[in-house]
Formats: C-alpha cells, sequence, structure tokens
C-alpha cells in the first residue's frame, strides 16, 4: 500500500499567519478518503448529535425509577457535565497536536502518540473498532423491532418473524454505506438532529398526555424490592446513564473538521449539549412522572399498555417511523472506523478515489461489513445485554478515562492543582463504573439468559 503526499487543504493560510507550521503528513487512504477535513463547526455539531443522542433515551424513565427523583435528577445532570468536560479536554488534547503540525485523525493515532505504539494498536484501536462495530449491530436490531412493532399496530396477528424485519431494514444502511466520507453524511447527520428532536418531542407529549388522562396509571416513585434488589437496580441505573451519553469517535469527527481547527469542535460541542438537554430532560422527567416505578426498560412499552394501546396507533406510528429513520444515520456514522479501516487495508491512495481500483474494494468490503452485521443482529436478537457488557469495558474507558489520561499527559498540569487532581477523579471514579456497570450486565444477562435462543422472535 503506498502513500501520498501531504494534502494541501490541511494548511491554511491562518495557520501560516499564527506561525503553525504544517511538517510534511503522509496520509493513508483511510485518512485521506473516509476522515476528509472539510466540514465546519456546524457540521461538527450535527456528527456530535447524531452519535451520541438516540432511541437509547427511551431507558431514562427507567433509570430514574432504579434511582428514585434526586439521585436520578442529580446523576443525569452530573453525568452530562462530566461528557462535556470530558469531550472538550479531548478536543484540546487534539487541538494542541495539530497547531504542533501532528494532526490526530483517530482514537488510535492519540493513543500512539500519547501513550506509546502498543497501546493504539492493542488496546484502544480494537476496543474502538469492537464497540462502533457492536453498535452497529445492535441499530440494525433495534431496526427491526422498530418495524416489527409497526407491523404488529396494523397487524397484531400478522406472522413475519423478527430476523425478516432485521433482513429488510438492513437494505437501508447497506445502501448508504456507500458514502464515501464521513463529511459526506453532513446533511444525512442534520436530518439525524431533527429527528431526535421530533421523536423526543413524540415521546414528551405522549407521556404527559398519559399522565394527565383518566386512565392514567398510579404514580407511586418508590424503589420497589429488597435492599440487594435495590442497589443493583440502582447501579443498573447508573451505568445505563453513562453509557447513554458515550460516543466513541470523538477524534474521527474532530478530524472532519476543515483548518484551522482550534475551537471548533467547542462550539460543536455546544450545539450537541443544547439537544441532549433538551431532549434527555424532557424525555426522562416526563416519562418516569407519567409511569413511576412502572417505567419500562423502553417507554414505548409503557405506551403499549397492558390491554390496548395508551396513545392513537397513528401517534405511535409516527413516533417509530422518526425512530426508524434515525436509527438508518446513527448505524451509518457507527459505520465509518470500519470504513476508515478498510480503506487504509485495501485502497490506493496514490490513486483517485472514484477509480475503478478503489471503488470496487470499497463496494465489496462495506457490503460485506453491513450484512455480517445484519446477520448477528438476526442471530443474536439478545445482543442488546450483550453489548450492555462492551459498553461498560468499551465506552466509559474511551470516552470518560481517557481523556483525563491524555489532557495531564499532553499538558502536564500541577500536581497541587483542582485540574491535575479533578481530572484524576473523574479516571479513578469511572474506573470503579466499569466495574460496576459489568456487574449489572452480567447479573440482567444470567436473568434473561432463558429466554436467549438463535433467531428468537423477541
Amino acid at each position: 500500500m503506498g502513500t501520498v503526499a501531504p494534502n494541501s487543504n490541511d494548511l491554511s493560510s491562518t495557520d501560516k499567519e499564527n506561525g503553525v507550521v504544517q511538517s510534511p503528513e503522509e496520509l493513508d487512504a483511510g485518512a485521506l478518503f473516509v476522515l476528509k477535513s472539510r466540514g465546519s463547526w456546524l457540521h461538527c455539531g450535527y456528527h456530535l448529535t447524531t452519535s451520541i443522542v438516540g432511541p437509547v433515551i427511551f431507558s431514562f424513565p427507567f433509570a430514574l425509577a432504579l434511582l428514585g427523583w434526586v439521585p436520578g435528577v442529580l446523576i443525569t445532570a452530573l453525568q452530562g457535565l462530566v461528557t462535556f468536560y470530558s469531550y472538550n479536554l479531548l478536543s484540546l488534547v487534539l487541538d494542541h497536536h495539530a497547531q504542533l503540525g501532528k494532526r490526530q485523525r483517530r482514537f488510535r493515532d492519540m493513543a500512539r502518540d500519547i501513550l506509546g505504539p502498543r497501546w493504539g494498536k492493542y488496546f484502544v484501536g480494537p476496543l474502538q473498532f469492537a464497540i462502533c462495530y457492536g453498535a452497529v449491530i445492535g441499530c440494525i436490531l433495534l431496526g427491526g423491532q422498530s418495524l416489527k412493532f409497526i407491523y404488529l399496530l396494523y397487524n397484531p396477528s400478522g406472522k413475519m418473524q423478527l430476523y425478516q424485519f432485521i433482513i429488510i431494514f438492513g437494505a437501508v444502511p447497506l445502501f448508504l454505506a456507500q458514502i464515501p466520507s464521513f463529511h459526506s453524511l453532513r446533511h444525512i447527520n442534520l436530518a439525524s438532529l431533527l429527528l431526535c428532536l421530533a421523536y423526543s418531542a413524540c415521546v414528551t407529549a405522549g407521556s404527559i398526555h398519559i399522565g394527565n388522562s383518566r386512565n392514567a396509571p398510579n404514580k407511586d416513585y418508590s424503589i420497589q424490592g429488597s435492599e440487594e434488589n435495590r442497589i443493583l437496580g440502582a447501579i443498573n441505573g447508573i451505568s445505563i446513564i453513562a453509557t447513554t451519553y458515550g460516543c466513541g469517535i470523538i477524534p474521527e469527527i474532530q478530524a472532519t473538521i476543515a483548518p484551522p481547527v482550534k475551537g471548533k469542535m467547542f462550539k460543536g460541542l455546544c450545539i450537541c449539549f443544547a439537544v441532549i438537554v433538551s431532549t434527555y430532560i424532557s424525555v426522562s422527567i416526563s416519562g418516569y412522572w407519567a409511569f413511576g416505578n412502572q417505567s419500562q426498560p423502553t417507554i414505548l412499552s409503557n405506551f403499549m399498555g397492558e390491554k390496548r394501546p395508551l396513545l392513537p396507533t397513528w401517534f405511535l406510528l409516527v413516533t417509530n417511523i422518526f425512530t426508524l429513520m434515525q436509527l438508518v444515520t446513527i448505524t451509518v456514522i457507527y459505520l465509518q472506523p470500519t470504513n476508515e479501516l478498510f480503506e487504509k487495508w485495501f485502497a490506493n491512495p496514490k490513486m483517485d478515489q472514484f477509480s475503478a481500483r478503489n471503488v470496487m474494494p470499497r463496494l465489496v468490503f462495506r457490503s460485506l461489513s453491513v450484512i455480517i452485521a445484519s446477520t448477528l443482529a438476526a442471530i443474536l436478537p439478545f445482543f442488546g445485554d450483550i453489548m450492555a457488557l462492551f459498553g461498560a469495558f468499551g465506552v466509559i474507558p474511551l470516552d470518560f478515562i481517557l481523556p483525563m489520561v491524555f489532557y495531564n499527559l499532553t499538558f502536564k498540569p500541577s500536581k497541587r492543582g483542582l485540574v491535575f487532581w479533578g481530572n484524576t477523579l473523574i479516571a479513578v471514579a469511572s474506573s470503579a463504573l466499569v466495574a460496576i456497570g459489568a456487574v449489572a450486565s452480567v447479573r440482567q444477562i444470567v436473568l434473561d439468559a432463558k429466554t436467549y435462543s438463535l433467531f428468537a422472535n423477541m
């Protein structure tokens, strides 16, 4: 595999005026073709929102039911602040290296340059790949379940199986996976931002309507169960909230920004967290207020009621269509690390991106990655439980431990200062969260094991 001369677009006139000199940099095909640096801070905000905000927010009322009003709201707010701080630290480290002429475009590049080559090659790289590809499988599974939900709304006695809906859903990302670069997704991810606002508004309105209706469920906010179950439930609730803020591809998103990059990621984060505040708070509080400790792992299950739906069929249909459409965009954005790796391995950076030599392997390997993910989603419909365990071991280290370590090693803040010890405290607390999240995930797998079967129609 060959290399190319540095991309002239990566050095702007502003950089030269500020005295920043871009040293010659050879880009592999993955960085050159998939991680093109052409986006604005607005585009960055769209990418960030799509990678973080998704239908997992439907689990927030359930998390609050495991924790109670005050602890649940406080942990949600605290985790949001820590996440914003962590992602901003990661951005500052990336800005710093870019100004020094060594722009890091991937998480594994950061680990290689800051921690050493083996950390990038054997720990961070494989960990990120597993988490992102696991997210692709999980999204395809959720997409199939959402299609099945819509199908059963209009045909309650229908005979189609879940795996059939997974195959149907998988056909859409199979097509969109061929979009050449991360930057090319900017318009799709803007639509994703609008879709998450739309279905969050629907869920909030539905919860308020049900909570004020004559058939409203009894509002009991006590935490039920034995002391042991309450403790394990609280651990599970904290783990759900923490992983809901996860991203795992911050460096790859920042790599799409056109130079100079300084300060642009912060603006993108502000857009993203404006959406997070409006959606997370509205869905969690309205859902928990309406259903209390009867909140299900997904609020949509509460909407269906015990005997009949508590909301009009058309309303449930619209909500699920919005959800379904956004799941497609999330699937595609988490395919980007896989796409980048395939381009690096099989494309020739010395030839045009759209030459037959590069298009054919791109078409084959990107299609194979979606087909394999769809197959695994169909075979393992209980993959959500497995992904929760992976999330504890992957999302938290990537998003809440490594940023603190990277910042402390790069900027070397005083060990007598608040920044150093604050970062260390967050890293240690996050490490503890990895352990307790793993415990909660394993417990859930044990509880659900009796329902596991290949190709189950869940």
